[in-house]
């Protein structure tokens, strides 16, 4: 009689059992629909920032880098989707995940020298020591995360932002 089976079977339960173990750590790391969210650090020019402070406003979080082609790629709608927004409860803010906080300024500063005002929207660098959030892994970027009056997640993009999107946060407004 042979002891591979004994043997396979012994390794295979100790990998169901660390699968399960690890099972919920991987998905605390997806925030759930329905809870709320924190974000808080400072902005790109140095203001602090607190999403707290959003209450009462819906909002679109979208994590991007200036490595990312699909996320540069988007940031015109995503400007005209500011624009068209204007003068409603809503907020968009990005977070740069670049490796320097160099690439994000520089970008910023470009968009400053040649965006209106009015198609601008607050930045974070989620590399600054005081930065936290409770979005956890972002996975493929662009990645948005759509938050309702009272900040709790509604829904969440990876990729493209979908226009669906878009008219989801005129049905939250």
């Amino acid at each position: 009689m042979s002891l591979l089976p004994t043997r396979f079977h012994a390794l295979f339960t100790a990998l169901a059992m660390a699968t399960a173990l690890l099972a919920p750590a991987a998905l605390a790391q997806t925030p759930a629909t329905g809870a709320p969210q924190q974000l808080r650090g400072s902005t790109l020019d140095g203001k602090a920032f607190d999403l707290q402070s959003l209450r009462g406003k819906v909002v679109m979080v979208v994590f991007w880098s200036t490595d990312c082609a699909v996320c540069r790629d988007k940031m015109p709608e995503l400007r005209a989707n500011v624009k068209g927004w204007m003068g409603q409860p809503f907020e968009l803010v990005s977070v740069s995940t670049d490796r320097q906080r160099s690439n994000a300024v520089t970008y910023t500063q470009l968009v400053n020298a040649t965006v209106p005002t009015n198609q601008r929207f607050t930045t974070l660098w989620t590399g600054e020591p005081q930065y936290r959030d409770s979005f956890g892994a972002t996975g493929q970027l662009p990645a948005a995360f759509l938050l309702d009056k009272g900040g709790q997640l509604v829904e969440q993009y990876h990729g493209r932002i979908p226009p669906e999107a878009w008219d989801r946060i005129a049905d939250l407004l």
